[in-house]
């Protein structure tokens, strides 16, 4: 019952869940390796399998390139887990629904991530720095990045690839809110001294929306997105659209079976 939504447990799997250790994500905007083994992968029967997984010595998990044995490291949106023995690349996304999700990509895709700046700060002896929303602190960055901007990381050399700006124009993809995991062009920003930056959004299929300035996730400048995305490219459906895609598939299973 306590356990976020966006974990999407079974309801027939148990009472219980881990909780995610303490780590570069919030508490409520992350899921433990167990349950991304468990319930998503289908990797593993039990939370014991997935302790086994995790804790072996080859290092079976790596997280942003770095083996992780922890079975409770906590997973946040864009992570990338790599998993070598099965040459599977996943990165952690967000479905229309606001769940997490493992999305398949491909090894050189996996070479890189996404970070959206959070901070930018001077800190001791004048040293410019800035933080990234999963919690890491690039030193000495370009002048010309600014908070809400992303940036492409290069998992392998820890070094800025390359800068996409918060702009009107460009593709993002909302991370909190009524509408978490949606994807459009960022079309103008409302200011609102006192208050929260309201920004306008607009998805492939024209519908427009509006949420917090915080929400707003830079994923491209406009022409395409510089990570692949799931199924449906961000666009919300309604019940009905949701009801004659249900029908359809069942149909097909249907004959199939036949």
């Amino acid at each position: 019952m306590a356990a976020p939504k966006q974990w999407y447990l079974g309801k027939l799997k148990g009472v219980y869940s881990v909780r995610p250790s303490s780590g570069p994500h919030k508490l409520r905007e992350c899921i433990p390796m167990s349950v991304l083994l468990h319930q998503r992968l289908h990797l593993a029967v039990n939370t014991n399998e997935t302790r086994k997984i995790a804790n072996d010595k080859e290092g079976n998990i790596k997280v942003d390139g770095k083996i992780r044995r922890n079975h409770r490291f906590p997973l946040g949106n864009m992570d990338v887990v790599s998993i070598e023995k099965m040459n599977t690349h996943y990165r952690i996304l967000y479905d229309i629904k606001g769940r997490f999700q493992p999305h398949k990509i491909s090894a050189d895709e996996a070479k890189f991530k996404l970070c959206k700046i959070v901070a930018k700060k001077t800190g001791k002896f004048s040293v410019p720095y800035i933080v990234t929303h999963d919690g890491r602190t690039i030193r000495f960055p370009d002048p010309n990045i600014q908070i809400g901007d992303t940036i492409k990381l290069n998992l392998n050399t820890h070094k800025v690839e390359g800068v996409i700006k918060f702009a009107n124009g460009s593709t993002v993809m909302i991370t909190a809110g009524n509408n978490i995991g949606r994807i459009g062009v960022m079309q103008s920003v409302e200011r609102h001294i006192g208050s929260f930056d309201i920004g306008y959004v607009k998805d492939s299929k024209g519908h427009e929306f509006s949420t917090r300035m915080q929400n707003i996730f830079v994923i491209g400048d406009g022409k395409s997105p510089a990570i692949s995305v799931p199924k449906g490219d961000g666009v919300q459906l309604s019940i009905i659209e949701q009801r004659d895609i249900r029908l359809a598939k069942e149909t097909v299973e249907g004959e199939e079976d036949e």
